[in-house]
């Protein structure tokens, strides 16, 4: 499993983790899923709807949110095919809250962010059973080059 994010991307999305802290910043991955390989082409980010006072560990996207994303992304000619948010002073790797409101055909791409400063992202899928997130490769077009 790969999700190809330009560093244009993945810094926008670090600079809104960052700008959030030190509460949970969320938004939406547009892009193309060609037979399991991502591509993101845009972001969209989503105000944090967690109720005050719970958004330094949660993060909380509406379903009115949810569904003025695939509309945006329709437009465009995308899919929704992922979710960001960052996490504030804490490791980039999904919790058990993450896993229970996960679905598992997106990719989860989750940013630490310590002291206010974004420190790495990675990406995660959550398997078909729900057992497990697995790792997602990130790469961008320079490194799909490289190889």
């Amino acid at each position: 499993m790969k999700i190809q994010i330009e560093s244009e991307i993945m810094n926008r999305i670090q600079i809104i983790g960052e700008a959030a802290y030190p509460e949970e910043a969320a938004g939406f991955i547009f892009g193309l899923d060609l037979n399991g390989q991502r591509i993101a082409k845009e972001i969209c980010e989503v105000r944090n709807s967690k109720e005050n006072g719970k958004r330094h560990n949660r993060y909380l996207i509406t379903p009115k949110d949810f569904f003025q994303g695939e509309i945006a992304a329709e437009e465009k000619g995308l899919e929704v095919i992922g979710v960001f948010h960052s996490h504030p002073d804490h490791p980039d790797q999904p919790s058990e809250f993450d896993k229970e409101w996960a679905m598992p055909w997106f990719s989860y791409v989750i940013t630490s962010v310590e002291k206010g400063i974004a420190i790495s992202s990675r990406s995660w899928r959550l398997l078909d059973d729900r057992s497990r997130f697995q790792e997602e490769k990130i790469t961008s077009v320079q490194e799909k080059l490289e190889k």
